[in-house]
């Protein structure tokens, strides 16, 4: 423990005597927007406003892929609000790879302005590639996994 900790530990074991609430701590955490940018100008403004927010480490922007990323200890919802208080459209990423995806080319997950290698992140279907199949029980039966598989042979 350095003399960071120790101090931190000691204001603790102070400040605790007679509280019983305890400030909760925000995580470190990476936040994706989708932000309509087309020049340097809008790239920019975003940046600078979104770097504006305290708790935020850093903003890497894409502007190919229209793609704002922040980390730090931050909230989602108010890193929206501060792009969106821009004037510029923000949403939050709404794609998903595309190996996610158990079924990409769904309805609602294809999308033709989603990046390469992305789909649209649909709600309703696996994305976890947990996708239930029904077996037929004589598939297994006569399997070469099952040691018992074919013992009339």
């Amino acid at each position: 423990m350095g003399v960071g900790g120790t101090l931190e530990y000691l204001s603790d074991l102070m400040g605790s005597s007679g509280h019983k609430h305890k400030k909760k701590k925000k995580q470190l955490q990476t936040v994706d927007l989708k932000v309509r940018m087309d020049c340097d100008g809008c790239e920019l403004k975003v940046k600078n406003a979104v770097s504006s927010l305290s708790g935020v480490k850093s903003v890497e922007i894409n502007r190919k892929q229209q793609k704002v990323s922040v980390t730090g200890y931050v909230e989602a919802n108010k890193v929206l609000k501060k792009a969106k208080s821009t004037g510029k459209r923000a949403e939050i990423w709404p794609y998903v790879p595309y190996n996610l995806v158990a079924q990409p080319y769904i309805a609602g997950a294809y999308d033709k302005r989603a990046p390469p290698g992305y789909v649209r992140r649909v709600e309703g279907t696996a994305t976890n590639a947990s996708v239930t199949t029904l077996e037929d029980p004589y598939i297994s039966m006569f399997s070469d996994d099952n040691p018992n598989a074919c013992s009339i042979m």
